[in-house]
């Protein structure tokens, strides 16, 4: 079994990075190899529309630009799971993972009828972070969540969405201006309802390998 793991975050070590080292757990103690992938630290852009991958001679499922994330497609499609994380900015998931979505599903896709070339299985979990609070995101951005969800049914296994919510934004909030967002609520939700959201970030490890 393979996992890989890609977080969407510049953040290396705050709530996306951190949900995603404990679903690394969850995977690896079910027995899954992982592999831990931080996007910002490669260089690519979205979609060259080379149309490479649409050549009559051209292998299925790979993308031929040559930069650093040609090489993680094809990981992920000879992966059996694949864990993505991304903070919420401005609504939206952050670019480097739309561009990772841009390349991955293109290269997937026939102009020839719509359908898709990938004929193998790939379980996907996604991890959203973000400050709102989970009222707001059922109210404005689960909708967003479930376009994205269906994205990834290209890959043929079982998807599944985790939103992680009310997060803490910075450890010092006095030296930011930031005054809309209330320290003291933000630190409790830290201490009360974060230890839940990686101990389900966990789980989500351990099931979407075991499924493979």
């Amino acid at each position: 079994m393979k996992t890989i793991i890609l977080n969407g975050s510049p953040r290396k070590n705050w709530n996306t990075a951190l949900m995603l080292k404990e679903a690394q757990k969850g995977a690896e103690s079910v027995g899954s190899e992982t592999e831990y992938i931080d996007l910002y630290d490669l260089t690519y852009t979205g979609c060259r529309s080379c149309m490479a991958c649409k050549r009559k001679d051209a292998q299925r499922c790979k993308c031929f630009w040559k930069d650093d994330l040609s090489p993680v497609i094809e990981r992920i499609f000879e992966a059996d799971a694949l864990i993505i994380g991304s903070p919420i900015y401005l609504g939206d998931i952050t670019s480097q993972v739309h561009a990772l979505i841009e390349r991955l599903h293109f290269c997937a896709l026939s102009y020839d009828d719509y359908s898709n070339y990938f004929a193998g299985k790939v379980n996907v979990g996604i991890i959203l972070t973000m400050n709102a609070p989970k009222a707001y995101y059922e109210q404005g951005y689960k909708s967003k969540a479930d376009e994205i969800r269906q994205i990834f049914k290209a890959l043929n296994g079982d998807v599944e969405v985790y939103p992680c919510c009310d997060t803490l934004q910075v450890t010092d909030y006095s030296k930011f201006s930031m005054g809309a967002f209330s320290e003291s609520h933000k630190k409790e939700m830290r201490e009360t309802r974060f230890p839940a959201d990686l101990e389900n970030a966990f789980q989500m490890g351990a099931r979407l390998a075991q499924k493979a």
